[in-house]
């Protein structure tokens, strides 16, 4: 048996809701997934890295072995320091500009890495938001892209876990055109890479001809 943990499942405290499964952190060279990154909505400010060791997942959803209190003493999901020697003045006014093209109040920010620049209401001094990746390891994300060897297949949509060492067993992918999407899972030796794209040695007809999983 193996614990599937998808993106996007509702993850729960012993009392109480604590957010939803955004990122998944893994150690390349063992191939084991060491924390889930479990935000609520769209306050990444508050999302927390949770050992993995803390987690359950049945029935489309994750248990965490933990309260509320003492997620919110975990490792947060997001670092945010201080850019010395840089201030934007107050030209941004009420609205600075956030990611590529939207509005918020956290300034100039939000690329594919993770990382970004900005400056909180009525305050000067930019920041520098990022992930917080421990060192050594990677990071996955729901919508990641999945290459067979002859070109795109789909989204990554989760991981199957060993519930005994936490090895990656199996990659869940979203396949599919709109009308005729199905999940199935890729055995994870067919990855050859993840950073940031999932690479597979085997083709799209070897991939559809996977079995949907249950």
């Amino acid at each position: 048996m193996t614990m599937d943990f998808t993106f996007g499942a509702r993850a729960s405290c012993s009392d109480g809701h604590c957010g939803e499964l955004t990122r998944t952190i893994f150690d390349p060279a063992k191939r084991t997934v060491t924390h889930l990154v479990i935000e609520s909505g769209h306050h990444a400010a508050s999302g927390r890295l949770v050992p993995i060791e803390l987690a359950d997942a049945a029935g489309g959803e994750i248990s965490l072995r933990c309260t509320l209190a003492e997620f919110d003493r975990l490792d947060p999901s997001e670092v945010v320091e201080l850019v010395q020697g840089l201030d934007y003045g107050s030209s941004y006014g009420a609205d600075a500009v956030t990611g590529y093209g939207n509005v918020g109040s956290m300034g100039v920010g939000g690329s594919a890495s993770g990382m970004g620049i900005g400056a909180s209401l009525g305050h000067h001094t930019p920041t520098v938001t990022s992930e917080n990746v421990p060192e050594g390891e990677g990071e996955v994300a729901r919508h990641d892209h999945v290459h067979a060897s002859d070109g795109l297949i789909g989204q990554l949509n989760g991981f199957a876990v060993d519930p005994g060492d936490y090895r990656v067993t199996h990659i869940l992918l979203r396949e599919g055109h709109l009308w005729g999407r199905r999940d199935i899972a890729i055995p994870v030796s067919a990855v050859t890479s993840a950073d940031p794209i999932i690479r597979l040695n085997i083709t799209k007809k070897q991939v559809e001809e996977l079995p949907p999983r249950n």
